[in-house]
């Protein structure tokens, strides 16, 4: 979302790097922006065959077909999570970005790979699949509807949200999109997952920037319970709220900031642009 010599957007993606092995996480919102800003920060996407949708939503899939138009070698396994292709009713239209792009990305030679449950997308980094509502965090806009398996028009909210995880010797490495399934239920399932380990680092988006002072003490206050050492709040986020939960959680300001294009993360530590 935020960005200094970058491009800037309501949007979200992530290049995860892993023993070798690279996922793109979701794909932003316009179809220029993560072509750009990877070629401005010297980031090569060619043979990455992996990608991972986090949700339906346009500001983390609408990059996609662009991608695997300049990029052909790559993106041919698509991760999702169980309902995306689900109809969604948009002013009494059925519609979703994806939905309506599907054939043209299979055509490009995208295969889309279904996840309903845990799974290992490559050996060590895991998606949650869809995700267990224990808490009442309805991290969505509340007014879409979706039309389910039998026919039923429902309230959206958002049922194929999924995360990505894996384990460090720090612990725990969670990566969300937007966290429209709640970043506490998020962190709920990665630990039945991959129990006794701590949550050390999560980062992306949390849809957390409406919720009041109460709610971002209940969330700083799980977050702290689950081990939480860094928090990188970045896109739906909100700015504000990032710099309440690093007030809530007592952490640092190198330890909790807000993402911006070209935020770089290794064992060293997390290093944000100046927009942080």
């Amino acid at each position: 979302m935020l960005s200094d010599w970058y491009t800037g957007e309501w949007g979200f993606s992530a290049l995860i790097e892993a023993d070798d092995k690279k996922v793109l996480f979701d794909t932003g919102s316009r179809e220029n922006t993560v072509i750009n800003n990877a070629k401005e920060l010297k980031i090569d996407l060619n043979n990455i065959s992996n990608v991972f949708l986090s949700h339906n939503h346009k500001d983390h899939t609408g990059g996609l077909i662009n991608l695997k138009n300049n990029f052909s070698d790559s993106f041919s396994n698509a991760h999702v999570g169980d309902g995306i292709f689900l109809k969604r009713l948009t002013k009494n239209l059925i519609h979703t970005y994806i939905l309506d792009n599907k054939k043209e990305m299979e055509n490009l030679g995208i295969n889309f790979i279904n996840h309903k449950y845990p799974s290992q997308i490559l050996p060590g980094i895991w998606t949650t699949g869809v995700i267990q509502r224990i808490h009442d965090e309805k991290n969505w806009s509340k007014t879409g509807k979706i039309i389910d398996t039998n026919g039923n028009i429902i309230e959206d909210n958002i049922p194929e949200d999924q995360s990505l995880f894996f384990d460090t010797n720090k612990g725990i490495i969670l990566i969300s999109g937007c966290g429209h399934a709640g970043i506490i239920n998020t962190i709920e399932n990665v630990k039945k997952i991959l129990p006794d380990r701590p949550i050390y680092m999560i980062l992306g988006g949390f849809h957390v920037h409406n919720l009041n002072d109460s709610k971002l003490k209940w969330t700083a206050n799980n977050l702290k319970e689950s081990g939480v050492q860094y928090f990188i709040g970045a896109h739906c986020t909100g700015i504000n709220s990032t710099y309440k939960l690093r007030k809530y959680m007592g952490l640092p300001s190198d330890k909790a900031l807000v993402g911006s294009v070209g935020t770089y993360i290794n064992n060293d530590g997390v290093f944000p642009g100046k927009m942080q």
